[in-house]
């Protein structure tokens, strides 16, 4: 099920994805501010949880997708 989510969904796509959301504002990158926040437990507001998941999300289902289509050549 989450196999054929990610097949579906296409490399272009996720590259403009991560580009265009995943790293805006671009200086410094969002994700980055809230990653290190995280790391420092400084991350204790609702947006700011709510920004790490939705700027997090772009680089999970690129990651995601990698994965899967690592492993679906190795099977072959």
């Amino acid at each position: 099920m989450v196999r054929n989510f990610l097949n579906r969904l296409e490399w272009p796509v996720l590259i403009i994805l991560v580009v265009g959301f995943g790293l805006a504002p671009f200086a410094p990158p969002h994700i980055y501010e809230k990653i290190m926040m995280l790391s420092a437990g400084e991350l204790s507001k609702p947006l700011d949880w709510f920004d790490l998941c939705m700027h997090g999300t772009p680089w999970l289902l690129l990651i995601a997708k990698g994965v899967v289509s690592l492993r679906s050549k190795e099977s072959f």
